[in-house]
């Protein structure tokens, strides 16, 4: 519970979402991390479902060497946070 609560508070620090403007013609997923990577994370980008892309996309930028990793938006850890984000942005 501890280390769930650190990462919904580490990404809720450094989400940040973006409109269909930065989206490219094409899904940019094409293999999405299930395993809670949490602490690893510094930012998050979330792309919503477009006519190029039909399924919602997260992506996480890692802190040490700022690779971009895809995460799966059906992983439960996953879904805790953005459950949480949506709860923290309507108080």
């Amino acid at each position: 519970a501890e280390e769930m609560s650190t990462i919904i508070v580490a990404l809720l620090v450094f989400l940040t979402i973006h409109g269909a403007s930065g989206i490219s013609p094409r899904c940019q997923c094409l293999f999405k991390e299930k395993r809670p990577i949490g602490r690893f994370i510094s930012t998050v980008e979330i792309y919503p479902a477009n006519s190029y892309c039909k399924s919602t996309e997260i992506i996480a930028t890692l802190k040490k060497e700022g690779q971009k990793i895809c995460l799966d938006p059906n992983a439960p850890w996953v879904k805790q946070v953005l459950k949480s984000l949506i709860s923290y942005k309507r108080n």
